[in-house]
């Protein structure tokens, strides 16, 4: 994987470039809708591809290796094949999900004990294998094993896990290199920078990161996880602040689970490159819409009888097809087209988001525009 990088904003740390893998090229800043179990919740592979315009997209380690599992998987030539995608791919370790969706779980220095949030059956993460079960799942970035420390830790704790995770990053690092993809493309890996919300464990995972892979072709970026879970807003971004600047500049910077149209625009003044969350998705799913004018909540009976198009400025083509009015009426009826058309409408607005930010950011404006943007894209309509 190759990263150049194209422009930057005089007034920001934002940046854009492309960066290269064996399935496609994909411009920088980006957005990459998550799919987590293999599909974009409600939207086709087409219209992802052709309607809002997605050049990557997620899948789940975690998710993955409970269903369909790995021998469905092997059998059929890696993720890629199974969803029909021949995009690029990034999947996160899982090790998220075992510290949000499993209840009973351990984690000592080998890796982490859990039980599926399906079937109780028990599983074991450790490094090794979970570079193994992400070479069969076959994506073309594969995510470091990390444990995800909360927001509200307090800083021993913190310091504890850091340590945790950086004796993993070690072991996950050796056996990537020591292994192969199976499917006759190449794959690369991304560290993790965790630290939770305190400067100096921060520095020291980027000090450690940074030093343990050098130059290596094996790894494609960095990531920085252990954010939005639960510490306040601007935290996150002085976090961002300190973490950006002293990672390499020839690699893309990858903000983990982050969020509003607004923390994705911060966020790229910050010198983020890369973006993923289930917002869009979820949040259109319980009725809420993302627009350049502002945020709609379709079940409010405000829109009961508005007849005009979803989003006159919308990027998607149902922002034109459909009404407000027959949205509303989807939402309150329980109609599963309204969370069809909500999903499509907010991945379509994140991926021309970025878009724009890419186009300010290459014309020297994003600094100013970002300030009016926010303001705008935060209000309730």
């Amino acid at each position: 994987m190759v990263f150049r990088e194209i422009a930057k904003d005089p007034g920001s740390r934002a940046r854009t470039g492309v960066f290269t893998t064996d399935h496609g090229e994909v411009r920088t800043p980006i957005f990459m809708p998550v799919g987590t179990v293999g599909s974009v919740k409600g939207v086709y592979h087409r219209d992802l591809k052709e309607d809002v315009k997605a050049e990557i997209i997620l899948g789940n380690t975690y998710h993955l290796y409970l269903r369909p599992g790995l021998d469905t998987l092997k059998k059929v030539g890696g993720l890629h094949k199974f969803e029909n995608w021949d995009r690029p791919i990034l999947t996160d370790s899982g090790g998220f999900q075992v510290f949000s969706l499993t209840k009973i779980r351990k984690i000592t220095e080998e890796g982490c004990r859990f039980q599926s949030h399906i079937d109780g059956s028990r599983h074991t993460f450790t490094p090794e294998n979970n570079v193994d079960t992400q070479r069969v799942i076959g994506a073309d970035i594969m995510m470091a094993l990390d444990e995800c420390c909360p927001g509200d830790a307090d800083e021993r704790y913190a310091a504890k896990s850091l340590k945790l995770t950086q004796g993993w990053l070690e072991r996950y690092f050796k056996h990537f290199c020591e292994t192969e993809p199976l499917y006759g493309y190449n794959q690369v890996m991304f560290p993790i920078i965790q630290g939770c919300v305190y400067p100096e464990l921060r520095k020291r995972a980027v000090d450690h990161a940074v030093s343990l892979v050098g130059d290596s072709p094996a790894v494609g970026g960095f990531a920085i996880g252990g954010l939005a879970v639960g510490e306040p807003t601007e935290k996150m971004y002085e976090m961002l602040e300190l973490v950006c600047p002293i990672l390499p500049e020839n690699r893309p910077r990858y903000l983990m689970g982050v969020g509003t149209p607004a923390n994705i625009l911060e966020g790229i003044a910050r010198g983020v490159d890369m973006f993923d969350c289930v917002m869009p998705t979820r949040n259109g799913r319980n009725g809420m819409l993302f627009t350049w004018n502002g945020i709609m909540n379709m079940r409010n009976s405000k829109w009961s009888d508005d007849f005009s198009p979803i989003d006159p400025d919308g990027a998607s083509f149902v922002d034109r097809t459909y009404s407000k009015a027959y949205l509303h009426h989807l939402f309150i009826a329980k109609e599963m087209f309204a969370a069809m058309i909500a999903s499509e409408h907010n991945l379509a607005f994140y991926l021309d988001l970025v878009r724009a930010a890419r186009e300010h950011i290459v014309a020297g404006d994003f600094a100013s525009w970002k300030e009016a943007t926010v303001k705008k894209i935060s209000s309730r309509l």
